[in-house]
């Protein structure tokens, strides 16, 4: 068989270039949507996909709360048009456990917050900063922040979630960490307005698997064919089943590294570094002190977890319907880093559900579990070496051999659902 073009990947990308173009998308899953997977769970276990929701069940998402931001007018009207959306106000904050301390996101912008004799010091640094070249994102850190900052939060943080990689990686997604001296000068002696990419955001009312089945109904998909490896001279790629396909074009939402490992490109340089994640999902009695937040950041785990998001302090309906009126539950994700290629054992995914909740407990916030569920992003975080070449080549050499890779991972770089969905929308100028 041979196709004109094709696309791989069923996730938000490959559902909105399939939609727009009307090309077959391969999906080695038996369900769309990628990370933004969504699913139901009961209190037995048993999970629920698009379709098969029971009315007292839990809805969690594979990759933790997507939440969608950036969306321009003619975005916002499409996923409008497909399951009509709410918005938000973004409530977040850092938090202190040892202290118990929650302070506004960005810390940087609310040291008011902090004791004052550490809020003036940190000032001072900042005002004595003077501009520097940084190679990586530690030393981009230090330089915008100052030691105190760092020590206290940006340092600790970031260990966690990049998996100690931030001394060695390039300083990137710099607008998710707002740099503005007068603010944060400001924000030391008074409140100062929220600041950064997702001050607002969408959320379908229905949840995002409504969004995502809708789409996907409108898109050709062979479900549960997983590509595995692409001749590229011969433009042939094949699937694990064991059939094959003859193509002029692929769309590639599929990480960068595994499409180049498939095509069996060599390009003589260190592969980019990547953080895989544990999104642990929990539904749980509320405890004494289960803040309203939507999520938190947090450099002071003992568990090694960079954040804690609050599903239902978004949307209720993350919760069974008898209760969204008591109130006394909470559904909650815990994101964990790991260095990408490095999944820990059955044994060691256990223990850490065991710690995580036994340290949300301690903080209470969180009582009796009712259901906990953990699951796996091999590619999650992005991220490149200084000076490396690596993610130019590759993409310059897929684009020679006619693979035109679209989306957050295809491209290694960060971007939300928003903007994955635009450039789904772009192939059809390919």
């Amino acid at each position: 068989m041979k196709l004109e073009s094709l696309i791989l990947g069923a996730g938000i990308t490959g559902l909105s270039a399939g939609y727009k173009t009307k090309k077959p998308i391969f999906e080695a899953c038996a369900y769309p949507g990628g990370t933004c997977l969504s699913y139901a769970l009961d209190r037995s276990g048993q999970k629920y996909f698009t379709g098969q929701e029971k009315r007292n069940t839990y809805r969690f998402e594979k990759g933790g709360g997507h939440w969608i931001f950036g969306a321009d007018r003619r975005i916002h009207k499409f996923i409008n048009s497909l399951s009509p959306v709410n918005s938000y106000e973004r409530r977040s904050a850092v938090y202190f456990p040892l202290k118990d301390l929650f302070v506004p996101f960005p810390i940087q912008n609310h040291l008011s917050y902090l004791p004052s004799s550490l809020a003036k010091k940190a000032v001072d640094e900042i005002r004595g900063l003077k501009a520097k070249v940084a190679l990586t994102l530690s030393e981009w850190l230090l330089a915008n922040f100052g030691p105190t900052l760092c020590d206290l939060f940006f340092f600790p943080f970031h260990e966690q979630y990049t998996a100690g990689l931030y001394t060695q990686i390039s300083p990137q997604d710099q607008f998710k960490t707002p740099v503005d001296k007068e603010l944060i000068i400001k924000g030391a002696k008074e409140k100062t307005p929220l600041l950064g990419y997702n001050v607002t955001f969408l959320y379908p009312q229905k949840g995002l698997a409504d969004f995502i089945h809708k789409m996907s109904q409108k898109c050709h998909i062979n479900f549960k064919n997983e590509a595995i490896r692409i001749n590229l001279p011969q433009k042939e790629i094949f699937f694990e089943k064991g059939s094959s396909v003859r193509y002029e074009k692929i769309i590639s939402t599929l990480p960068l590294n595994k499409i180049v490992e498939m095509g069996e490109i060599r390009l003589g340089l260190p592969p980019a570094p990547f953080n895989s994640v544990q999104v642990i999902n929990i539904a749980a009695k509320k405890g004494k002190k289960c803040p309203d937040y939507h999520w938190l950041y947090t450099p002071g785990s003992k568990t090694g977890f960079y954040r804690v998001g609050f599903y239902s302090n978004v949307e209720p309906s993350f919760l069974p319907k008898t209760s969204e009126k008591r109130s006394d539950e909470v559904s909650i994700y815990v994101e964990k880093a790991f260095r990408g290629g490095e999944p820990p054992s059955s044994d060691e995914t256990e223990k850490l559900c065991k710690n995580i909740i036994r340290e949300l407990r301690d903080w209470e916030f969180i009582a009796e579990v009712e259901v906990l569920d953990p699951t796996w992003v091999e590619v999650a975080y992005t991220w490149e070496y200084p000076e490396s070449q690596w993610r130019t080549k590759a993409l310059e050499s897929l684009k020679k051999n006619h693979i035109f890779q679209v989306g957050r991972y295809a491209r290694w770089r960060f971007q939300g659902i928003a903007e994955s969905i635009k450039e789904g929308f772009s192939v059809s100028t390919f």
